[in-house]
């Protein structure tokens, strides 16, 4: 154990922690912007530095071992004016636009930037360019990366997938895809977890909402939803709903409301998904081959490269849905085309034309 002071508070930790855990698990709060434990330490972003006795530099506290009797400062004039700064340093290449932005009122470097008072433009601001295809799932917008380096970490250290790097030598530094390669010809599999993590709006998810409404407010299209089982146990904590209130009968009636003609609930093709997924749980035990699972990301990629839908072999003239599928809404008029604007609505015919 080691024994030190933060902010007067004396306490003991065991060896090897950073100052700013010893902080937190005693209730002092050092802000952070880029740290996420046990992924990312690594100090970009230099907002969680504080001030050490006996020492003329700040450290940061992310990534500064604890050490027997040192004493810790976490709100001293300098340290107050060191943070602000490096935040009015990262919004100089952060296009503000909190209004607009995907994450706004949920943003990380907003929240920190009010704490800290940095809310007018203390430097020239410079965006990097934004060059992107905006039909890809993923959406990057580049010109609100503060390189942070979190989406790095979680794709190479818990995804393996090793899709982003910091591309450009020096001062020109940016984060793109690995060797400077396009989206789409990675090995990105849309798994979401970089968006998850990026503390800003600088990954987000391709917005669909406006094809729907387009969709639904056409008179010659059919439009239809299938809940999957995650959706139909969850969707009701968004709206302070009991398990007991929000029941899928109730989700139905919401979705006919807002204009879909047939809403269906995945029933059926889930419990085919678990059995599918449990058989190739158990080859891969066997013989340590794992295969795509039936409804990953991986496989809906896949699926966007089958046949032209116009040829013989398109998927759309696979077998349907197994009608077993609990219809919650009424059937499509006669003569209209079906428009499916969920990629989940699909999958047993996207899985049957991958089989053969």
């Amino acid at each position: 154990m080691v024994k030190l002071t933060i902010d007067e508070t004396v306490m003991e930790v065991p060896t090897g922690t950073t100052i700013l855990e010893a902080a937190r698990s005693h209730g002092i709060n050092i802000p952070t912007l880029c740290y996420y434990k046990n992924l990312n330490d690594i100090g970009a972003c230099r907002v969680c530095l504080v001030e050490l006795k006996d020492k003329d530099k700040l450290v940061t506290a992310c990534n500064t071992n604890v050490a027997e009797d040192m004493v810790v400062y976490t709100n001293t004039p300098a340290v107050r004016e060191a943070r602000q700064t490096n935040v009015e340093l990262i919004l100089s290449q952060h296009r503000v636009a909190c209004t607009s932005c995907v994450r706004g009122g949920n943003c990380s470097l907003q929240t920190l930037s009010n704490q800290l008072g940095a809310k007018e433009p203390a430097y020239q601001e410079e965006w990097a360019d934004n060059q992107w295809d905006m039909t890809f799932p993923l959406i990057r917008d580049n010109s609100k990366c503060i390189k942070c380096m979190r989406c790095i970490q979680v794709c190479d250290h818990i995804q393996s997938l090793h899709v982003w790097d910091v591309l450009y030598p020096g001062t020109q530094s940016t984060i793109g895809v690995h060797e400077n390669k396009a989206i789409c010809d990675s090995n990105c599999s849309l798994c979401g977890q970089c968006i998850t993590h990026c503390p800003v709006g600088a990954l987000s998810e391709r917005d669909d909402v406006g094809r729907m409404k387009k969709a639904l407010a056409d008179p010659n299209v059919t439009t239809v939803v299938q809940i999957a089982p995650a959706i139909r146990t969850a969707w009701g904590e968004a709206f302070g709903l009991t398990p007991q209130e929000a029941t899928v009968q109730r989700l139905a009636t919401i979705l006919r409301h807002i204009g879909f003609d047939i809403v269906f609930d995945t029933t059926f093709s889930a419990d085919l998904t678990i059995m599918e997924e449990s058989s190739e749980f158990l080859k891969f035990m066997q013989h340590k081959q794992p295969d795509d699972l039936p409804c990953s990301p991986p496989a809906v990629r896949v699926g966007s490269a089958l046949p032209n839908p116009n040829t013989q072999n398109s998927w759309t003239n696979c077998p349907p849905l197994n009608p077993r599928n609990k219809c919650l809404g009424r059937s499509p008029r006669p003569g209209m085309p079906i428009k499916s604007l969920n990629a989940k609505t699909n999958l047993l015919r996207i899985h049957h034309a991958l089989r053969g």
